[in-house]
């Protein structure tokens, strides 16, 4: 009875554990860790990511209470170790660019849409303790046109503390399927006008924008 109860945890598990998923997170995280900017959080299938741990997590107990071969269970607790690796890594690396670009994302709709509830908040949380700290250690003591964290001076007139996602920078991507010149960024003069299968290509992030976004091609 323990033995089939054993094997129906492990079937349940291998069905929630899908490829597709894993898969799916390993290249949400690489497009991530190349791309400039931040982009969208992957929300539902960081949803399910987290369901399928906190499954994984919660057979062990019946694999060891079972018994099970342990050759079956090392290679169990390696597939769970890895997706974990792949979910801690992928938040890491966008809370890593909400710090370096922490004012302009807050500033810019675009990007604030793009975080999920924690990272906004997060974002705000660091802009307050930034602030408070900044004035009470350096902008206090500063003349009173020169106070602006975001502006150098009470004269510019853009924001021009504040650094920006570098769109114009090289990445090297793969495309999932041909594309031709209408898939690619609009009013963006490129040499390129279309892009073979799976071949890799070294373009400006800015050109690529477009497609990466509707999934078209995958940064490497």
């Amino acid at each position: 009875m323990a033995t089939e109860e054993s094997a129906s945890v492990m079937d349940d598990y291998e069905m929630l554990i899908s490829t597709t998923d894993v898969e799916l997170l390993k290249r949400a995280w690489r497009n991530e860790k190349a791309a400039p900017e931040i982009l969208q959080f992957e929300s539902s299938l960081v949803q399910r990511i987290k369901e399928q741990i906190e499954l994984a997590e919660q057979n062990e107990e019946i694999f060891e209470a079972n018994n099970i071969e342990p050759l079956t269970v090392s290679l169990y607790q390696m597939d769970l170790d890895r997706t974990q690796f792949l979910l801690r890594s992928y938040l890491r690396v966008r809370l890593q660019k909400i710090e370096k670009y922490l004012f302009y994302v807050l500033k810019t709709d675009e990007y604030l849409n793009r975080l999920s509830k924690q990272e906004q908040m997060f974002a705000r949380r660091c802009t307050d303790d930034l602030g408070s700290h900044l004035d009470e250690t350096v902008l206090a003591k500063l003349p009173d046109n020169y106070r602006s964290i975001l502006k150098q001076s009470i004269t510019s007139e853009e924001d021009d503390m504040v650094p920006a996602p570098r769109l114009d920078t090289f990445v090297i991507c793969k495309a999932n399927q041909y594309l031709s010149g209408l898939d690619f960024e609009p009013d963006y003069s490129m040499e390129i006008t279309e892009m073979e299968r799976d071949l890799l290509t070294f373009v400006c992030y800015k050109f690529v924008k477009k497609p990466l976004e509707n999934g078209k091609i995958d940064l490497v």
